[in-house]
């Protein structure tokens, strides 16, 4: 199968919920008037596209009409092509990762957004592309967290720093830096606590996190990335805007849209947080992390 097969399989959900339900809509000589505006709202909301969106692409909607640039119910799905990618185009901007220097990674989000596993993807992405990658296992309330992290970085070879449960993350950081300052040239990527429930004890424990790696190398972190589930619609909205204001998130990684009908998030989030969209996770597969596309995305979506 094909990258693009793969993305549009993995879109499965959303274009089920979206694009037929779209074309039953727009279907035959249906007639561009209130009742249809009320059933598009309505379908925007449900596939989690977000009201400011919703309300833009109705409105853009009824100015071509008057504008007489639109006369039949099933170019709406080309005006809203259009906007997505005009949304989406604006927040793809890949991670660019040099080669041959230090490059820090912190990762972030909710505990069960796939953090780990998407730690894990990006390593042997990474080390595909000739990075040489070191893994940190930041999160230490959680057992689970460091032996999934061990078992990732033996999958793709990369070294697993760690320490006993219940270690300060910190100190774990402060020994990966110290990997750094002895010669290591590669990409470090940190796997963060996610225990949303003590919310300000998290929020602190990331600022020390990053507090640390900053003191120890000036310019780091260089990528702060916030792992959200898709599958959780617009409460991966909420949870972008609080770690995004309290942490600083410099990009987002969207999992699990191959277990949801709410993929239209992405354009929500992109419009709302103004945080590229580096990476999207469309099955469980080791290469089914990729590169977020505008076009490919809008295309395996509406097409």
């Amino acid at each position: 199968m094909g990258l693009f097969d793969k993305l549009k399989a993995g879109l499965t959900k959303t274009r089920d919920v979206l694009t037929k339900n779209l074309d039953n809509l727009i279907f035959g000589k249906r007639v561009l008037d209130q009742s249809l505006y009320d059933e598009l709202e309505e379908l925007m909301i449900s596939a989690d596209m977000g009201p400011q969106f919703t309300y833009d692409l109705i409105e853009d909607v009824k100015q071509r009409v008057k504008r007489k640039e639109l006369d039949d119910a099933s170019q709406i799905k080309k005006v809203l092509q259009e906007r997505m990618i005009d949304i989406l185009k604006r927040m793809e901007k890949p991670l660019t990762i040099p080669q041959g220097r230090p490059f820090v990674i912190m990762a972030i989000g909710v505990n069960g957004s796939g953090k780990t596993t998407t730690i894990g993807k990006m390593a042997n992405m990474l080390r595909q592309g000739g990075h040489q990658v070191l893994l940190v296992a930041g999160d230490t309330f959680r057992a689970a967290a460091i032996e999934q992290l061990e078992v990732w970085g033996n999958r793709v070879g990369a070294p697993v720093i760690k320490q006993k449960m219940n270690a300060d993350p910190a100190a774990v950081v402060f020994d990966a830096i110290g990997r750094i300052k002895a010669g290591f040239n590669g990409v470090v990527i940190v796997d963060t606590a996610g225990r949303l429930h003590t919310r300000t004890n998290l929020m602190e424990e990331l600022k020390k996190v990053k507090r640390v790696i900053g003191k120890e190398m000036p310019d780091a972190p260089h990528e702060i990335l916030l792992v959200l589930d898709a599958t959780t619609g617009q409460n991966a909205v909420m949870q972008a805007k609080l770690f995004k204001e309290d942490i600083g998130a410099t990009g987002i990684v969207l999992t699990k849209l191959d277990g949801t009908s709410k993929g239209g998030v992405v354009v929500r989030i992109a419009g709302e947080l103004e945080l590229p969209v580096r990476f999207i996770g469309v099955g469980e597969g080791m290469d089914d992390l990729r590169t977020f596309d505008s076009r490919d995305f809008t295309a395996a979506l509406l097409d």
